[in-house]
């Protein structure tokens, strides 16, 4: 069994967690997320502004100052199966790795006698990380010395900052420009990017950096009678490739690796519509992976290392919903639906990967203090519905017919649920 479980190869970024819309988020600070996500064309909020449409700030006609921070939980569950001749050995590993923090800092200098408005935001816009501990009854999860990979550990983040303007060519049409800087760290223990040695295995990686730039464009139109329109184009964040420092496990030196992962191309377009009571939003996304690096490539390198996820282009549909009936208390709620975007062919080289968040509920409210200064809060919960699933596959049972290297009788899964608890500021300085 020990010989078999070596030559699955079992590798490829399957240790990531990703954030829920494949490796996006959703939404941004606690007004955006509770409803769903959904703002390129109806701005509650500066932060959702911000991040889906640059062109909607000029809805904003203060000085507002947004600060948000929240407590991601997510609880992935990891399964895999191998033949051995007394049959199938089967097991389950549940993660361990507690809450992820996720910051939101954003600022709009708006006037209503301005055709100008500028904003700067600072967003977590991605990020994952899971923690599998060793198992001895899981295949996957078994020491290294018996074949398996032992202790599963990474981590991910991602920082964008924005700089943001928007210019209103009249009264109800805006344009909206946003160059993005970004910056990443990237750590996988054990590195499925690196090439494996025959005898020590699969070395541990350092935390490693990588700097990206980008760009949004957008429009926004307030027909002023209640109906909004927004449509928006992120470019990719090109990235600089990340540069692995590898230890094998028994701590002697093995060579370095790089990887090249870019964020994707977001095509955005929203419908808002306003009455006195009730705001309403819905947005779709176009999350273009099979022309983001990192992502478009798949399969195995000549020496066994892991190439790219191979990920299909994605869907996400979101809505929200915000009354106004309360005074002072305006209650929100939120609904996401993202396709998967893994190939289940190509499973293996995702799992576990929270790409598979497919419904996610969000609800929320606010208070303003006083015209200065609101609190906002926000719960999600997501689900995967089901598990990704597929082949293990190993480059030694590569063949013409086999051209991923399935291994007959295998099976990898993934499976997980999300909650998220996020409370917001929102201070109108003038």
């Amino acid at each position: 069994m020990k010989k078999l479980i070596t030559i699955l190869g079992l590798s490829t970024l399957p240790f990531i967690s990703f954030a829920q819309a494949g490796h996006i988020m959703q939404g941004v600070g606690a007004t955006n997320m509770s409803m769903g996500g959904a703002a390129t064309a109806q701005p509650l909020d500066i932060s959702g502004a911000l991040q889906w449409n640059p062109a909607a700030i000029s809805a904003f006609n203060s000085t507002i100052l947004s600060v948000n921070a929240g407590a991601f939980f997510s609880s992935p569950v990891l399964s895999s199966t191998v033949p051995t001749s007394q049959g199938p050995f089967s097991g389950v590993t549940n993660d361990a790795r507690g809450a992820s923090i996720m910051p939101a800092l954003a600022m709009v200098w708006g006037n209503k006698n301005s055709k100008h408005t500028f904003g700067v935001s600072v967003f977590g816009i991605s990020g994952f990380g899971v923690t599998f501990p060793e198992n001895n009854q899981n295949p996957i999860n078994m020491p290294q010395s018996s074949g398996g990979f032992g202790r599963i550990e990474s981590n991910y983040e991602l920082m964008q900052v924005g700089l943001t303007y928007s210019y209103k060519i009249t009264e109800q049409l805006s344009v909206g420009v946003q160059p993005n800087f970004d910056y990443s760290e990237l750590n996988l223990a054990p590195n499925p990017l690196s090439s494996p040695s025959q005898t020590k295995g699969y070395p541990v990686s350092n935390e490693a950096s990588a700097l990206g730039f980008g760009g949004q464009l957008g429009l926004f139109y307030n027909s002023g009678e209640g109906i909004k329109l927004g449509v928006s184009y992120k470019t990719t964040q090109s990235f600089s490739s990340f540069d692995f420092k590898n230890t094998y496990l028994d701590g002697s030196t093995a060579p370095n690796a790089k990887f090249k992962m870019n964020y994707p191309a977001i095509l955005s377009a929203g419908i808002g519509y306003s009455i006195d009571k009730v705001d309403l939003a819905l947005d779709y996304r176009f999350v273009n992976y099979t022309n983001t690096a990192g992502f478009e490539q798949k399969g195995w390198t000549s020496t066994a290392a892991v190439a790219g996820f191979g990920w299909k282009d994605m869907s996400v549909v979101s809505a929200g919903i915000q009354y106004k009936g309360i005074d002072k208390f305006p209650l929100r709620f939120g609904y996401t639906y993202s396709s998967n975007p893994i190939n289940p062919a190509l499973a293996f080289f995702s799992t576990p990967a929270t790409a598979v968040i497919k419904n996610a509920f969000q609800f929320g409210f606010g208070h303003p203090f006083s015209k200065l200064l609101t609190f906002n809060a926000v719960y999600h919960h997501g689900s995967s519905d089901g598990s990704t699933s597929g082949p293990m596959l190993s480059p030694m049972a590569i063949t013409a017919s086999n051209p991923n290297g399935a291994v007959p009788g295998s099976n990898v899964s993934y499976k997980m649920s999300t909650d998220l608890v996020m409370i917001g500021l929102d201070f109108t300085l003038k």
